[in-house]
């Protein structure tokens, strides 16, 4: 697999071709999983297929904050393994709909990060080309929508190679403090 590096010396059309290729081989890869999965930043949400007719005390579901496994009784498990994060266990949950599918809610401890996978074991996806749905930032509460805020004006000075919003607070400070103190020689200070 290239790095970043590489990629990043890719012409437009270069990157389009790869881009391409690594979107099959992912939905491919997804595909081939025993079972269907989407996410928010906060949540994610699995879809196992079961046999119709299932009933929900024919299946053994086990959700811990690090473990996930799902499987019938006395049989082998359908997956099982370790959560590529943590879930936040009293908000995680599952249910049987229609006696054939089952759902499966998992709350995520950090609501701010894209998950790679469900499970350690299984093939990744290519997080920094999730498209999120389209929200209004004026559907939020006051404090959600001022983190989303100030998280979209940080990427887009990281992004410019320019300061963030707390670099800017502390050089703001250091400002006011050089004024405050003249006599002081800060020719030599560094932010950090």
């Amino acid at each position: 697999m290239s790095s970043d590096n590489d990629y990043d010396k890719l012409t437009n059309e270069e990157r389009e071709a790869r881009d391409k290729i690594d979107r099959e081989r992912e939905e491919v890869e997804q595909a081939a999983l025993p079972y269907k999965w989407k996410q928010e930043l906060g949540e994610v949400d699995i879809t196992v297929p079961v046999p119709k007719g299932t009933r929900a005390k024919d299946l053994v579901v086990v959700i811990q904050k690090k473990k996930l496994s799902v499987g019938f009784k006395g049989q082998e498990k359908i997956m099982e393994g370790e959560l590529c994060k943590e879930i936040k266990l009293e908000d995680s949950t599952w249910t049987l709909e229609d006696r054939q599918s089952l759902l499966i809610h998992l709350e995520k401890l950090n609501k701010q990060q894209w998950w790679d996978n469900i499970l350690t074991h299984h093939p990744k996806i290519d997080t920094r080309k999730i498209q999120p749905e389209n929200s209004k930032l004026s559907d939020l509460d006051g404090e959600t929508r001022g983190m989303v805020e100030k998280m979209m004006f940080d990427n887009q000075q990281k992004q410019m190679g320019k300061p963030t919003s707390d670099e800017l607070k502390k050089m703001e400070a250091l400002k006011k403090f050089q004024a405050a103190h003249p006599e002081l020689d800060f020719s030599n200070a560094k932010i950090s």
